[in-house]
C-alpha cells in the first residue's frame, strides 16, 4: 500500500513538472518573441536611452513577489499545528551571493543586447541567436556536463544554421545614416551578449547543482528576484552615470507615438521581458540549459515574421530558409528526448522485474541453470 502511495505521488510530481515546463514555455515563448519587439519600436520611434532599456530587460522582478506571496500562502494553508512556522523565503546565504553575482553578469548582458538592438536591424538579431546557442551547447558541457546524443546535436547544428542563415543578407536591412564603424560596434556588442548570456544559462543549472539546499520551483522564484534584482541595480548604476533619469522626460516629449505611448511602452516591456526569464530559468529548472537555449532559438524566426508583420520588413528568403531549419531543429531535439525517456522506462521496468536474486523474471530464457 505503501508502494502504491508512493508511485501516485511520483506520478503527480511529474505530471506538475511537466505542467510547469509547459508554462515555463509558453512564458519563454512570450518574451522571446516580445521583447525584443516592444524594445526595436521603442528605438523605431526616437527612444535613445540604451541604459534605460537595459534596466527594463529586469526592472520588472517586483512582479515575482505576486508567486512567492501565493506559494507561501498555499504553504500556510496547508500546515500542520505540530508544523514549525513556514518561512516566506527560503534561500540561504551562499545562494543568495551566488545569485547576485549572476545577477550581475545579467545586468551586464541587458546592456550589451540593447546596444545591439538599437543599432542592428531586425534580420541580424539571428545572429544573437545563432552564437547565443552554441555558446550555451559549449558552457554547458564544460559547467554541468551536459550529455548529448545525436538528436540534440543535430538540433544544435540546424538551428545555429538556421539562425546564421538569416544574417547572409544583412546590408539590404542596413539603417539609414550609420556609419561603418557604428554598425560593427553594434555586431560586437550582439555577439558578445550572445556569448555572456550562453554562460549565464550553464551557470544557472550549476548553482541549482551546487547548491546545499533542496532546489523547489519556490526556492527558484527567490533566485530570480535576487538575479533581476542585482542585474537592476546595475544598470540602474548606468543609467545614473548617463544622466537617463533627468532626460527620461524630454526622450517621451519626443517619442513619435505620444508621451502617453512612450510610457506605456516602458511598463509593458518590463513586464515582458520578465516573462522571458522566468521561462527561462523554469525551464532550466525542469529540463536543462540546453533546452532553454533550443526554444529560445526556435522562436527566433517567429519573431522575424512578427517584425514582418508589425514594422513591414523584407522577408528574404533567407528568412523562409531559417524557419523551415529552426522547426526541424526543435521536431529533432523532442524526438531525441521522447525517444530516450521511452527506453529509459524499458531499462528501468527491466530491472524492477528482477527478484532479489538477480533473475530476470522478464525474460526466463537469461535465468541460469542450477
Amino acid at each position: 500500500m505503501q508502494m502504491e502511495t508512493t508511485e501516485d505521488e511520483q506520478r503527480k510530481a511529474a505530471a506538475l513538472k511537466r505542467l510547469l515546463l509547459i508554462l515555463s514555455c509558453v512564458f519563454l515563448s512570450i518574451g522571446t518573441c516580445g521583447g525584443p519587439l516592444i524594445m526595436r519600436l521603442y528605438f523605431i520611434h526616437g527612444g535613445k536611452r540604451v541604459w534605460l532599456t537595459s534596466m527594463l530587460e529586469t526592472g520588472g522582478w517586483p512582479i515575482i513577489f505576486v508567486p512567492i506571496a501565493i506559494a507561501y500562502y498555499h504553504r500556510r494553508k496547508n500546515q500542520a499545528p505540530t508544523e514549525p512556522p513556514t518561512k516566506l523565503f527560503f534561500m540561504k546565504l551562499p545562494l543568495f551571493v551566488a545569485s547576485a553575482v549572476i545577477g550581475v553578469l545579467t545586468g551586464l548582458d541587458d546592456y550589451l543586447y540593447a546596444y545591439g538592438v538599437a543599432r542592428i536591424p531586425v534580420s541580424t538579431t539571428a545572429l544573437i541567436t545563432a552564437a547565443h546557442l552554441a555558446f550555451t551547447a559549449l558552457f554547458a558541457f564544460i559547467l554541468v556536463k551536459q550529455k548529448f546524443t545525436s538528436y540534440s546535436i543535430n538540433a544544435i547544428v540546424l538551428l545555429t544554421v538556421g539562425a546564421a542563415v538569416l544574417g547572409l543578407n544583412t546590408n539590404s536591412d542596413r539603417p539609414e545614416g550609420e556609419s561603418n564603424a557604428q554598425y560593427m560596434l553594434g555586431f560586437m556588442m550582439t555577439v558578445s551578449a550572445a556569448a555572456l548570456y550562453g554562460f549565464v544559462l550553464p551557470l544557472v543549472e550549476l548553482m541549482y547543482k551546487k547548491a546545499k539546499q533542496n532546489i523547489t520551483y519556490a526556492l527558484v522564484l527567490e533566485i530570480q528576484l535576487v538575479m533581476c534584482l542585482f542585474a537592476t541595480i546595475f544598470c540602474t548604476v548606468g543609467m545614473l552615470v548617463n544622466n537617463d533619469f533627468k532626460v527620461i522626460p524630454r526622450d517621451a516629449r519626443k517619442f513619435e507615438l505620444g508621451e502617453t505611448t512612450y510610457y506605456v511602452v516602458l511598463v509593458v516591456s518590463a513586464i515582458i521581458w520578465q516573462g522571458f526569464f522566468l521561462g527561462a530559468i523554469g525551464i532550466i529548472f525542469c529540463a536543462s540549459s540546453l533546452l532553454s537555449g533550443i526554444v529560445i532559438a526556435v522562436l527566433l524566426p517567429i519573431t522575424e515574421i512578427f517584425a514582418v508583420i508589425f514594422y513591414h520588413e523584407k522577408f528574404q528568403a533567407e528568412k523562409g530558409v531559417s524557419l523551415v531549419l529552426s522547426l526541424w531543429g526543435f521536431v529533432s531535439y523532442f524526438y531525441g528526448e521522447i525517444k530516450h525517456n521511452k527506453e529509459s522506462k524499458r531499462v528501468k521496468k527491466k530491472e524492477n522485474n528482477k527478484d532479489s536474486s538477480g533473475q530476470d523474471t522478464e525474460n526466463p530464457q537469461s535465468v541460469p541453470n542450477p
